[in-house]
């Protein structure tokens, strides 16, 4: 009978566009719209990016957010405030739904995670005690005890400078690993280390609150290096992290972004509005 291939075949279509819309209904973006809470992880002790005034998290990333929540009306968001080693395995545990902190854009996180647009820009650079004649560039951290963050791009940044220095038989003189940058200032100060690894705008932030106590080495080291957020890779997420890009580069085309990189860095960023780079291995 003609009638049922026909039957069949408008019984598939439906089946087929019931499930697009269930999956649509289901994803991430509707839920949080559904829900109207947006939960993201972050390390609030990574300043100018996220610190902790007055009682809130406040800083460069909380005012970009504020800008992008605006495309999500009536959605609160809900920051949790984690150390930085718990943040990315938190994420695929799927604690929360978005890491909204400072993710340094390497390799290995850009296969295993949906990295956002570049927010800022995350060369590595060191910082010694002012006055410091012993460190004029990045390679006199050679017979130094030098520090940086645990699990962080910057303290495998250090570990390959480090590495070089060593295969040139100029070996430093220790690496010490630290939860969060703070202490490794706090120790930079008290010379119980010489110098900090950590990207140049975290640098040049501890001057700025310390300007007797720190100084910046340059030029920096290694490539041209971003900071981002990051998503889950999968489907359930794609249209919500769709939607972050499209708002970041909007923030970038505008000029918000570089308005408010002026405000917390004191200078604006070239930073690529269509794409996030690849990152070199």
């Amino acid at each position: 009978m003609p009638t049922r291939p026909f039957a069949a075949s408008a019984l598939a279509v439906l089946l087929l566009a019931s499930s697009g819309s269930r999956t649509r209904a289901e994803d991430l973006l509707s839920r949080v719209e559904a829900k109207k809470v947006l939960t993201v992880g972050t390390e609030a002790r990574f300043p100018p990016f996220e610190f902790v005034q007055d009682g809130k998290i406040v800083g460069y990333s909380a005012d970009i957010m504020a800008e992008i929540m605006k495309a999500l009306p009536g959605v609160a968001l809900d920051r949790l405030d984690l150390p930085f080693q718990g943040i990315l395995p938190g994420l695929a545990a799927k604690r929360f739904d978005y890491v909204v902190t400072s993710v340094t854009v390497t390799k290995e996180r850009y296969d295993a995670y949906r990295l956002s647009l570049p927010i800022a820009d995350a060369t590595m650079a060191v910082l010694k005690r002012k006055g410091d004649a012993t460190l004029a560039k990045p390679e006199d951290i050679a017979g130094k005890v030098v520090g940086s963050q645990t699990g962080s791009a910057q303290f495998a940044a250090l570990e390959r400078l480090a590495g070089t220095l060593a295969a040139e038989k100029k070996p430093v003189r220790g690496l010490k690993s630290y939860v969060d940058f703070g202490d490794a200032y706090a120790d930079l100060a008290a010379g119980r280390i010489q110098a900090v690894v950590n990207s140049l705008p975290n640098l040049l932030e501890a001057v700025r609150q310390r300007p007797d106590v720190f100084e910046v080495v340059l030029p920096t080291f290694g490539p041209k290096t971003y900071f981002a957020w990051a998503g889950r890779k999968d489907a359930d997420s794609e249209r919500f992290e769709a939607l972050v890009d499209a708002e970041l580069a909007k923030l970038n085309r505008s000029g918000k972004l570089a308005e408010l990189q002026r405000k917390w860095f004191g200078a604006a960023m070239d930073l690529p509005a269509d794409a996030l780079p690849v990152p070199e291995k």
